[in-house]
């Protein structure tokens, strides 16, 4: 499931780099595509979440949490080896005083499996376990 969230955000990026910024420039272009980005995690999530089945809040959360140490390691590891973009570079999106809001996308990719569960009466609110 993580492979086709990647695909997506791989897309969205091209998208990002070819029209949006360009167009809106870097700041609102990177914006934009963060919250489109958001919205695809969730509702692929949405979509999904039927099929990963999980049982309690916090299976649902342990997807999260897997889902979220995989981004980080796929844009840290293949980012910077991968790609041979600088440390700084990657953490240039982290840099809330520059406009940047990617820490949103890791919040969503943390909570959409939570969020879809509880909206879609898999799990009950408050059931861990």
């Amino acid at each position: 499931m993580w492979g086709a969230l990647l695909i997506l955000a791989v897309l969205n990026g091209g998208v990002r780099d070819t029209w949006l910024s360009p167009s809106l420039g870097d700041t609102i272009g990177r914006a934009f595509s963060t919250v489109l980005l958001c919205g695809l995690i969730f509702l692929v999530t949405w979509w999904t979440i039927r099929w990963i089945r999980p049982a309690t809040t916090r299976e649902a959360l342990y997807v999260g949490a897997l889902w979220l140490a995989l981004t980080l390691t796929f844009e840290f590891v293949v980012g910077h080896y991968g790609f041979g973009k600088a440390w700084s570079e990657l953490l240039a999106d982290y840099d809330l005083r520059r406009g940047r809001i990617w820490l949103a996308v890791l919040v969503v990719t943390l909570l959409a499996p939570v969020w879809t569960a509880w909206l879609r009466g898999i799990v009950a609110l408050g059931r861990s376990s």
